[in-house]
């Protein structure tokens, strides 16, 4: 028995969080974001630490939710390039402001311990 879909949340946020708030995600995003359009094996190596299992799952996601698009060439082998959507152009501002704040904590945090 399938539970029945719970109804939209009042929250505008909220679903855009649940989707972009899964481990990995967002590294996956910044990567396509910072790097530009990358095939399955140049990504994983670009989000390091990524199983092939996971990365695939992610890519599924987020393509069923069109914040990455999927191109398939029919060559021999094929080759398929994943990159992100003009949709999420919009959150390459966020993922820099977010990057530009890990350094500035990692530097902080660096400081502080003398390291």
């Amino acid at each position: 028995m399938r539970p029945s879909p719970q109804p939209p949340s009042p929250c505008p946020i909220h679903g855009l969080l649940e989707s972009l708030a899964r481990p990995w995600t967002l590294h996956i995003l910044w990567a396509l974001s910072t790097h530009g359009p990358a095939r399955f094996g140049a990504l994983q190596k670009q989000v390091e630490g990524i199983s092939s299992r996971v990365l695939a799952e992610r890519l599924r996601m987020l393509e069923k939710k069109e914040f990455v698009f999927r191109h398939y060439a029919p060559t021999i082998p094929p080759a398929v390039t994943y990159g992100i959507t003009k949709r999420m152009k919009d959150i390459e501002k966020v993922l820099e402001d977010l990057e530009h704040l890990a350094r500035k904590w990692q530097v902080e945090e660096s400081a502080s311990t003398g390291s």
